[in-house]
Formats: structure tokens, sequence, C-alpha cells
């Protein structure tokens, strides 16, 4: 029996990757999850807390709120370098970060499961760069730092035995960022979870977190010319400014909790998706709950949605682009029960059965 060790960037939210993150962990209750910091109100409801193991940096006052915790960036790769797993057999890291970093024995194997090259080091580096504050002193300096942990981040994934991408679009990231070849293991989406119900109602929906690369405001232009009803679910650095650009045909509903968020999924006429996403839980959730997705056709969607069975496509990310789409978008054309079935596919239990086939070959 393997001795095997889970690692995980950091534990601040339940979105997709700490969903995955849930259920690497069920497939061995003993093994202990690693991470730089974790805030356990928020992640005491899907991981068991007594299997965490926090780095140095959660004993600084503050760090586990992201606000305060990314301003720790040049330190986290050497807290993951000092985080000794050398005892294990088997890691498995969940990253999209630094995890790639912890050290390993002779004898150990990691594997990553890899949601993305670190973005802020590779696709989005100058975006990120371009987002900061003029005049700060941080803006003068950041770039040598991306520089230097874009070079240790390419260093470390040579290190990586085995990568698994969350879709081809991730794997082809792998590839061109990493020179390294990755299989395609689909993320897991508790299928049970949700419902198809017989009454939908007059409105769109999108459930993202509120961040500028989620592309919200783009729909909010749309809706706001259109003047249908849209209702957001989530939260973020954004939601103050979409806010105030929002018409009152829009409604915030905040984050929710799974079973309020599941009520609003079956009961949209559409699924709104204006991102490019890496591979895109939420919207395989609106396809288990036999809803359609109006997407952008670029990422993980292109792998999920089918045109004119599970949904439909808008392809230039404007407004005007998802607006003409909506104006076009007839949901009684779809079938609910076979939107289900597509989801089917990538059920929690599919992936930790492919999960356990890749550990067992090696």
């Amino acid at each position: 029996m393997k001795k095997i060790a889970l690692a995980h960037d950091h534990l601040f939210q339940i979105g997709g990757a700490e969903k995955v993150l849930a259920a690497l962990a069920s497939l061995d209750e003993e093994a202990p999850i690693f991470t730089l910091v974790n805030n356990t109100r928020i992640t005491q409801n899907i991981l068991k807390q007594s299997r965490i193991i926090t780095s140095s940096l959660q004993k600084i006052p503050g760090t586990s709120i992201f606000k305060i915790f990314k301003y720790f960036l040049v330190f986290m790769p050497k807290v993951w370098e000092k985080t000794d797993l050398s005892a294990y057999d088997l890691i498995i890291s969940s990253s999209s970060a630094f995890v790639k970093g912890v050290k390993i024995g002779n004898n150990s194997r990691h594997i990553c499961y890899c949601y993305a090259p670190t973005r802020y080091l590779w696709d989005d580096k100058e975006e990120y760069i371009g987002n900061l504050p003029e005049g700060k002193i941080l803006k003068i300096f950041l770039p040598k730092v991306l520089n230097r942990l874009q070079i240790w981040d390419f260093n470390k994934a040579q290190q990586i035995d085995y990568f698994i991408a969350t879709s081809k679009f991730i794997a082809d990231k792998i590839l061109k960022h990493y020179k390294k070849r990755a299989i395609i293991i689909y993320p897991p989406v508790k299928i049970d979870d949700f419902t198809i119900v017989d009454q939908v109602e007059d409105y769109y929906l999108i459930v993202s977190r509120l961040r500028p690369y989620k592309k919200v405001d783009l729909a909010i232009k749309a809706f706001n010319n259109l003047k249908l009803p849209l209702k957001i679910i989530g939260g973020g650095s954004e939601l103050r400014r979409l806010k105030r650009m929002a018409h009152n045909n829009i409604e915030f509903l905040g984050e929710l909790n799974d079973q309020d968020r599941n009520y609003y999924l079956s009961r949209c006429k559409a699924f709104i998706y204006p991102q490019i996403e890496d591979f895109g839980i939420t919207a395989i959730e609106a396809m288990a709950s036999g809803r359609p997705v109006i997407a952008y056709a670029e990422g993980g969607a292109l792998e999920t949605v089918v045109e004119g069975v599970t949904g439909t496509f808008f392809y230039d990310q404007t407004w005007e682009s998802l607006a003409h789409k909506i104006l076009h978008f007839d949901d009684r054309k779809f079938n609910s029960q076979i939107l289900r079935s597509h989801a089917a596919q990538f059920d929690e239990v599919i992936f930790k059965q492919k999960i356990l086939n890749f550990i067992n070959s090696l």
C-alpha cells in the first residue's frame, strides 16, 4: 500500500480546485493534506480539518485572507521547498501555483493535477503587471520578481513525474510552458447534487467569482442593453464596480450555499459563460441541472459544450456578440434529459476511477 500525501496551493475558498481536492482526499482517508494556509471557517464543510497541515505562513496574522496572503508571493516557493514530503511514496499535488516545489524523496513519485501553469507567470503575466496602480514601487520591481519566479516554476515543473491536466486546453499549455506532456482527466462534478425541474423561470444566470478575467462586466453590458433579467451568484474583488455598472434588470444574489445556488441553476433559461476557463465546472453543473449554456468559444468550454445540444457559442468576446446570441436564443430547443446525460460523463465516480486507474498503473 502506497503512503500518500496530498498538497494544495492554499485554502481560501471553495472553488473548482477545492472540490477536486476533496475528491482526491476521499480516495485515501489517511492521506494528510499539506497547504500554505487554511481558512478553517471556509473549508471545514468539505475537508476534515485534522488532515490539513499548514506552513509557517499560517502563523502570520491575516494570511488566511487572500488580500493579505498575496503580498507574500516571493516567500511561497521557499516555503514549499522546505515542505519535506520525502517520507511518502506518492505525492499528489493539486496546483496552479508553487506547490510543485515540495521536497520529495529519491524513491517518491510526484503526480501534479494541474489546473493551469501559474497564470501570473505565464499567460496572464503582462495583464497582472498592467493592472497594478501607476507609480507604485511594486510596479518597478515586480517584473524582475516574476521573471525569477518563472524560471523557478519551469525548473520545478521538470521534477514532476506525471502531469494530469484538467482539459486538452491545459495540456497544451503545460506542453507549451513546461515542455512536459500531460494526460487528461476532467475534474469531477457531483451530478446527483443537481436536479431537473419542470418550471423554468424568466431569467439568465451567472455563477462566478467576480474577478476581471471572468468577464462578468461583458455580460452586464449585454444585459443592460437587452433589458433582460440576469441573476449573478458570487462575490469577489469586482463586486462593487459591477454593481455600479448594472441596471435594475440585473440582480446580485451574493455567495449562496449549494442548495440555494442549485435552486437558481435548475430554473434559469440559460447559463451565461463569457470567460475563458481552463475547464469550467459550473457549466457542467448547469447541464446537470438540465439547463443549456451560452459560452464564449474558447478554452475548456470547447470540450464540454456541444453546439445545439448542450448549449451554444458566441465567437467574439464582446458584449455585442453575446447580446446577438441571446437575442436569437430559444431554450425550448434543448432537451433537459440530454443535457444531464451529457454532464454524467464528468461525474465524480468516473473521475475517482480514472485517478485510481492511473495510480495503479504506475
